[in-house]
């Protein structure tokens, strides 16, 4: 376990890019840009000469919509993503980036030339997405509702987007299996497990997710419960609240290159079951947190972390 003195360090360049990101991808219901809920489902229609609309050149924002559009195979048509565009790994190492999803800046964006974006819906900030929409390129916005079923929709509406529903259907489909298989898996949990999200350490105090996050969504997914159900969205949770949560393990997101803080050496997570039995998971943000085609595995995944010996059909 990584010991506990790095936490007293002053926040650098690396972590404060970090966070951005990560709040970008645990960010709550309801944190739309200049969209409303009826703009979000009504793709450009298809056929030649149909709309006009130019599908060559796209603009991608947001980690799930660019998952998905490379896999129904419109990687080679994006010609620029933003930050959280991380899988597959070359849409950000091989396409020019328009910044954070919520610091968006019109001329940025336009400056790529497309001829279509597609933005997820919680984009920002308000008025550059009032630019983009009042600009001569056709925008899409794309819902982020972190469930199973939101899953395959997306697939399929942007399948519409694109104009290869069938691709789309497929692709769907085989998502549809994963989640089978997933509740196949929850469905020999015996004894649900409590797990709490957190975030980030602000001044060695837990930034958690609630109910209403999607952090709270993939927990349930995979057979657990939040351990901060009673907060709504992502909140510091005290000292406290930590004990009286008593998480058995602590879900974060992986920061690659950087250090983790060593959260169970907290004195509160020491005291919760968590701590004793230094229950830590750690995963990939955009895989566990983005609701794409991989939510399947991701949740299978947090499952077989949360219940070691459910792969062999008992529990701990």
């Amino acid at each position: 376990m990584r010991q506990g003195d790095r936490m007293k360090r002053a926040e650098t360049g690396a972590a404060r890019r970090f966070r951005a990101m990560a709040l970008a991808l645990v960010a709550g219901f309801g944190a739309t840009g200049a969209a409303g809920a009826s703009e979000l489902s009504t793709p450009p229609p298809c056929g030649d000469g149909a709309s006009g609309v130019d599908r060559s050149r796209i603009v991608s924002i947001g980690g799930t919509v660019t998952e998905i559009l490379y896999d129904l195979g419109f990687g080679d048509r994006i010609v620029a993503v933003d930050t959280t565009s991380l899988y597959p790994p070359e849409a950000l190492k091989e396409k020019p980036n328009v910044g954070y999803m919520r610091a968006l800046s019109s001329e940025g964006v336009l400056s790529t030339s497309p001829s279509l974006l597609v933005v997820s819906e919680g984009s920002g900030p308000p008025d550059v997405l009032d630019v983009l929409e009042r600009s001569s390129v056709p925008l899409v916005y794309v819902d982020d509702e972190p469930s199973a079923d939101a899953v395959v929709d997306r697939v399929r509406f942007l399948g519409a987007v694109m104009c290869v529903p069938e691709k789309a259907e497929t692709l769907a489909a085989d998502i549809e299996v994963g989640f089978d298989s997933l509740a196949d898996l929850r469905s020999r949990i015996e004894a649900p497990k409590r797990v709490l999200f957190v975030m980030s350490l602000q001044n060695g105090r837990p930034l958690v997710a609630g109910a209403g996050t999607s952090a709270d969504a993939i927990i349930a997914l995979a057979g657990a419960e939040n351990a901060a159900a009673d907060l709504t969205g992502y909140k510091p949770m005290s000292e406290e609240a930590v004990m009286e949560a008593a998480p058995d393990a602590v879900l974060m997101m992986e920061r690659g290159a950087h250090s983790a803080p060593d959260v169970l050496a907290l004195p509160a997570f020491r005291l919760t079951p968590a701590g004793r039995n230094g229950r830590l998971i750690e995963m990939d943000g955009l895989f566990l947190l983005g609701f794409g085609p991989r939510t399947p595995e991701a949740a299978a995944d947090l499952a077989r972390a949360v219940y070691p010996d459910l792969g062999r059909g008992t529990q701990e």
